[in-house]
């Protein structure tokens, strides 16, 4: 090797070679190949597809073309790949039974449901189906962005204009780098209503929207079994939806047989009828005589016979079970947003779509609005010709060259270059009558158009309503009744007066994860006992709230910012015990930051109660419970928050109660609600506690004056004082010491007002959880470091506690940890 080649060889770690280089190629496949956008829910492959034909003039009135041209063609200036993918591609958007909305129009042998494959692409013949004129339509008004294709000689679309959300619509489905998405069908009429409802209402929330998209609709028709699967899809963008098929039970001379007339999705009918035949022969299914598969043009017909003896709805029950008679699909939402993979739910499609059809009608109105105006100002130098026809006539004949016309034209009337090429290129027969009636005629409607173009793009709600009208249109040309009947499963309730009344633990991560259990699923310990695993949470999660309601119950969730949300208890997923949880965030629209501090559970919104509000700054309010009855579902402002605040602790009053407030250093105070005024919603409130330096409030509740006090420290000390040792003082003072706080019990985490008749649940931020009587903690008084209640492991903390019913259920082997003491 040569000095000059040695010089151009560097060093490289080949760990990050490999990362480095494998990232690269990773991104290369879910962005270029892989995952659709959300805009248009195409791959590139499908685009290019559409593209090209649109460039061909292959449009549904014009005549068919030879599959091989349109690959070629792909292949040629768009996508440098194999030619079988890319006519694999087209071949699955010319079968009815892949996508609900045929995108390509075929002609010839396109495979069958049966598993049969398409014929060579030299003997098919293709064109662009009615419904994808719509995905294309105004391509040609700088409506999307182009880029330079993989040889930078032509420009291929970014993206499609897209008229309809053919993401939903038709569906998707790619395996990428570390990712995949299987995105379903669904009925365009129903997508487009949710199109609407959002477009009048922004703030609707996945269920909202679940009233008109009822969930998938598959082109094989069949059966979907439930709505919990499409309503976790919906609100999470991940589920599961089991698909059915629809058989029939017929009887003739006391023989029974079972007709199969649609399929799930995706199933290959020839492979069903030979799993059937296999299991008939295997004896695996009992009492089936005869199978024949009678499907013509006309339609799907299995035929299954049946001997006389068996039961027919027992032999459809285990082909259900042992066949792809029935089968699930796995819903994952997942599609490109700004060229990053994103899993999504309901709205956020058909947000990103709106978002995405916002800027489409922009751009048309501002490509139409400069043509017009281009058209106007040439109009109105022919204008200023006619009215001054005679000289204008003089100067052209007195000119020697067309350039000397042009530049006395452009000198003489003060014309543009543009207006005075018009004038010169104006043949006589513009000079009579009737013409220069449609010269003005053309020029006051071209005035309209400008001044209706400029009114579209200065309101927004012009352009929502543009969007919903062709949207509208869309629907009443292309619109079709919905093929799969959604069922109720056997176990699933919907009606919300069946669900029991049942006691239930909520818990939520600091991360947002929430999920709701049975007050059972924990069992009662001793004091010092080392708990069950509550909740399985990450390395840098942990349980920030816990509390019991009851499953009719509104749960009225506070933000750290002020902000309150509210749902249903049952509403709530119901997940293991060890399960994560749901985050938060695909129940209710909280911001990015924003977290929930607070949850009140209420039965009703009556009179007379209020809500108090702590921050941690030591400012609280009372307001009427009563003006949070209407919540949005982005949420409402319930109290404003000065800089640098959060709320930390919220409780529901009768407004004549007694406060006590409690600090991470120690200190308490303890005053009258009466001495805070009832406020609006939208008030900051006053002064509760005044806090030393380094001191934050870390909670609050309501005095009983038969309870005592409870404090639980980080590392898993606390005691129970009596209340009385809590003198009133008035809101706005230092108060008392509470805790002696030291490096070895720690800050204070928890203050509740709790009494023996009831249990404490304390969590970790392992997420490691214990149950314990609260009459087994000890009473104590208020300057002492206290008892331990948990061990600890040196890299945990206590983080948060909450009252619990009295349990009777005991376990008989939780470890028993010595009380230990410590007076100041």
């Amino acid at each position: 090797m040569s000095e000059e080649q040695r010089s151009q060889v560097k060093d490289r770690d080949i760990g990050v070679e490999m990362r480095e280089s494998f990232m690269d190629y990773a991104m290369s496949i879910i962005v270029s190949r892989a995952l659709p956008d959300v805009r248009d829910g195409l791959k590139p492959v499908h685009r290019r597809i559409l593209y090209a034909m649109s460039e061909l003039g292959m449009s549904p009135d014009k005549p068919y073309k030879k599959s091989a041209r349109i690959v070629g063609e792909v292949i040629g200036k768009y996508h440098p790949h194999g030619d079988s993918s890319i006519y694999e591609a087209m071949v699955r958007m010319a079968q009815d039974f892949s996508l609900r909305y045929m995108l390509v129009d075929g002609h010839g042998n396109f495979g069958s449901v049966d598993g049969d494959f398409a014929a060579a692409m030299r003997y098919t013949e293709a064109r662009l189906s009615k419904i994808a004129m719509e995905m294309l339509r105004d391509i040609n008004k700088e409506t999307i962005d182009f880029r330079p294709n993989y040889d930078g000689e032509e420009n291929e679309p970014v993206v499609l204009p897209a008229r309809y959300p053919n993401l939903l619509v038709n569906g998707n489905t790619g395996i990428a780098v570390g990712m995949a998405t299987n995105i379903p069908p669904h009925n365009l009429r129903e997508v487009i209503e949710g199109t609407q409802a959002l477009l009048r209402d922004p703030e609707l929330t996945p269920y909202d929207l679940m009233e008109y998209i009822k969930g998938p609709d598959f082109p094989t028709s069949g059966l979907i079994l439930g709505r919990v699967g499409i309503r976790q899809a919906y609100a999470t963008g991940r589920g599961s939806v089991t698909m059915r098929a629809r058989a029939t039970i017929e009887e003739n001379n006391g023989k029974a047989r079972i007709l199969v007339h649609e399929i799930p999705y995706q199933v290959n009918k020839a492979r069903l009828v030979e799993k059937i035949a296999e299991l008939v022969r295997e004896k695996k299914i009992d009492g089936i005589t005869d199978l024949r598969d009678e499907s013509d043009r006309n339609g799907m017909r299995i035929v299954i016979e049946l001997r006389r003896d068996v039961t027919p709805t027992v032999v459809l029950n285990n082909l259900y079970k042992q066949t792809q008679m029935q089968t699930s699909f796995g819903i994952n939402l997942l599609a490109l947003v700004n060229n990053e993979p994103k899993t999504l739910n309901l709205r956020d499609v058909l947000h990103y779509y709106i978002k995405h059809q916002v800027e489409v009608i922009r751009r048309r109105t501002e490509y139409d609005l400069k043509k017009a105006e281009a058209r106007a100002h040439i109009l109105e130098g022919l204008r200023i010709a006619l009215d001054h026809l005679d000289e204008v006539i003089s100067l052209i004949r007195a000119s020697r060259t067309t350039d000397e016309a042009r530049e006395g034209l452009i000198t003489r009337f003060g014309l543009s270059s543009d207006q005075a090429q018009a004038i010169l290129d104006m043949r006589l027969q513009r000079l009579t009558g009737l013409e220069r009636e449609k010269i003005e005629q053309e020029y006051n409607e071209l005035q309209q158009k400008i001044a209706e173009y400029k009114a579209i793009l200065a309101d927004e709600q012009l352009v929502n309503d543009i969007i919903y009208e062709e949207l509208e249109e869309i629907k009443l040309k292309y619109g079709d009744e919905r093929r799969t009947e959604i069922t109720v499963s056997d176990d699933e309730i919907l009606d919300e007066d069946l669900i029991p009344r049942d006691d239930v633990v909520v818990t939520m991560t600091h991360t947002g994860y929430i999920k709701r259990l049975p007050v059972s699923t924990y069992r009662s310990q001793k004091r010092g006992g080392r708990g069950i695993m509550g909740m399985g949470t990450k390395d840098d999660d942990f349980i920030e709230n816990l509390f019991v309601t009851n499953t009719h119950h509104y749960l009225l969730f506070f933000t750290n910012k002020g902000r309150v949300f509210r749902m249903k208890a049952y509403e709530i997923p119901d997940l293991s015990r060890t399960a994560r949880g749901t985050p938060i965030i695909n129940l209710i629209q909280i911001e990015q930051g924003e977290t929930i501090n607070a949850v009140i559970p209420v039965e009703g919104f009556e009179p007379n109660q209020y809500l108090f509000f702590a921050t941690r700054n030591g400012i609280v309010k009372k307001t009427p419970l009563e003006d949070y009855s209407n919540i949005r579902k982005v949420g409402l402002i319930a109290i404003s928050l000065r800089e640098d605040d959060d709320l930390i602790g919220v409780k529901l009053t009768d407004g004549e109660r007694e406060i006590v407030m409690g600090t991470s250093q120690g200190m308490s105070i303890r005053f009258s609600e009466q001495d805070v005024r009832a406020m609006g919603r939208s008030a900051t409130g006053v002064k509760g506690i005044q806090l030393d330096e380094n001191d934050k409030v870390i909670d609050m509740d309501i005095v009983a004056p038969d309870q005592e006090v409870l404090i639980v420290t980080a590392k898993g000390y606390g005691k129970r004082t009596p209340m009385t040792e809590y003198r009133i003082q008035t809101r706005g003072g230092k108060g008392i010491k509470t805790l002696n706080v030291t490096e070895k019990n720690g800050i204070i985490v928890g203050l509740k007002v709790v009494h023996d008749d009831e249990d404490l649940m304390i969590m970790t931020s392992s997420g490691t959880l214990i149950r314990t009587s609260m009459s087994g903690i000890n009473t104590m008084g208020r300057i002492t470091q206290g008892v331990k209640l948990i061990n600890i492991r040196d890299e945990d903390s206590v983080a948060t506690v909450a009252r619990a019913p009295k349990s009777e259920d005991t376990d008989p082997d939780s470890e028993e940890v010595e009380g230990e003491t410590e007076d100041n």
